[in-house]
């Protein structure tokens, strides 16, 4: 592992990450600002600075006690991590299709749910597990699918991108 740099203490190092990490949580505030007595209004108000505002402020505030040497540091730590750790660049065609089952069950859920929702009776009481169990195996499902996958769905924003079919 590559030293800090210069200048960067350890206590700069660490105050830098519980903001990056404490802005990046104050969404997670959401739902009990929406089962608060608050008004309407001051809800929506205040659920809007948890998710838009108070992020990006914990990203500015940690790079500027961080400094540009410090971010570049964490950067490369939280990269190598995920180089380590995240989805191999090929993988087998049998962990290919679960991943697409992974990938497109969530999807169909999604939607259609709201139009057959109310005809499955443990959806009813369960909706937000149910939700959130889809939008984890969701995200995971990228995982599953490896680095090729992410490559095909990036083609999708790329406006000159073309499908190359293997013979």
């Amino acid at each position: 592992m590559e030293d800090r740099p210069a200048g960067l203490s350890k206590g700069r190092l660490v105050t830098g990450v519980v903001i990056f990490i404490a802005g990046q949580a104050t969404t997670l505030l959401i739902p009990l600002v929406s089962v608060s007595n608050l008004p309407t209004s001051l809800k929506s108000l205040i659920s809007g600075l948890l998710f838009f505002v108070t992020p990006q402020i914990g990203i500015v505030l940690a790079v500027a006690i961080l400094g540009r040497a410090g971010y570049n540091y964490l950067k490369s730590i939280v990269f190598r991590w995920f180089k380590k750790y995240g989805p191999p660049e090929a993988v087998s065609l049998t962990r290919y299709r679960i991943g697409l089952v992974m990938f497109c069950v969530p999807v169909l859920f999604g939607w259609l749910e709201p139009y057959f929702g109310n005809i499955i009776p443990v959806l009813g009481a369960n909706r937000l597990l149910f939700c959130v169990t889809g939008d984890v195996i969701f995200i995971v499902s990228f995982f599953v699918l490896g680095g090729e996958f992410w490559d095909k769905v990036r083609a999708l924003f790329i406006h000159g991108a073309r499908v190359k079919f293997p013979d």
